[in-house]
């Protein structure tokens, strides 16, 4: 059994087939620095991030694959699945050795496997841009945050840039730990050494608010309210289209 160790970067796993296809040794095992080793093993061998290797990798499969199976790998990559650098990794290979591209292969079960994830990374960025609620602090700032299954913050932020381009916003991954602050002229990533409550409860406390922001959640709460026809009411089905997961952070549902 042969072990790559790397740093769970899709650069490095980029650089993981870059060196493998070199040295003529696949891994059967791909781990993090640090992981447990198997209890019996042949090789290990350790992979360092190389930008120009993994933009190498990156070209030859725009030369084979297309916009949308390349689309198909770095969404997929951001579901943060255990064995998904494995998959892609295999998908990879098989591309990159068949004479033609396999992408539309769905009888190969990587094949069909990774396209099943990629639809649920997307249906889940789609939740994000329907169930995100700002909230305006004191300082002028939309706030929002969310939990999402997938690290699909980053897929959002050209639809959240183009959409809110005249306010400064801060959108926050709290399972992550991390965010994207927009200044009304390039967003830029953020992390917090030390977090305030609402980076850990998703929700501005009053002290924090706009002065005019509890009104506009009391306005906001008795238009959902007067809406809804008591009579067609759906439990069932409004769990269907808005998962439970996602009320905490609506405000129409506190």
């Amino acid at each position: 059994m042969n072990i790559f160790i790397y740093d769970k970067t899709l650069e490095g796993l980029l650089t993981s087939v870059f060196d493998a296809y070199a040295r003529k040794t696949f891994p059967d095992r791909l781990l993090e620095e640090g992981e447990p080793l198997p209890l019996f093993y042949d090789e290990v061998y350790t992979v360092t991030t190389d930008e120009e290797k993994a933009n190498r990798v990156w070209r030859a499969l725009e030369k084979k694959l297309s916009k949308v199976a390349l689309s198909m790998i770095t969404v997929s990559w951001l579901s943060e699945l255990p064995e998904i650098d494995s998959l892609l990794f295999r998908y990879i290979r098989k591309n990159i050795d068949a004479p033609r591209a396999i992408e539309m292969n769905f009888g190969d079960p990587d094949v069909l496997e990774l396209s099943k994830i990629w639809k649920k990374v997307g249906r889940e960025k789609e939740r994000m841009g329907q169930f995100l609620r700002f909230q305006k602090a004191a300082d002028g700032t939309f706030f929002a945050a969310m939990e999402p299954l997938y690290n699909v913050l980053p897929l959002n932020i050209s639809f959240l840039k183009d959409r809110f381009a005249d306010q400064k916003w801060l959108v926050y991954d709290l399972k992550r730990e991390y965010g994207y602050y927009y200044d009304l002229t390039e967003v830029i990533e953020v992390r917090f050494e030390e977090k305030e409550q609402h980076l850990l409860t998703g929700l501005l406390n009053e002290e924090l608010m706009d002065k005019d922001e509890k009104l506009f959640q009391q306005l906001w709460k008795q238009y959902f309210r007067s809406i809804a026809i008591k009579e067609r009411t759906n439990p069932k089905l409004q769990r269907q289209h808005m998962p439970v997961r996602f009320w905490k952070y609506l405000t129409e549902k506190q």
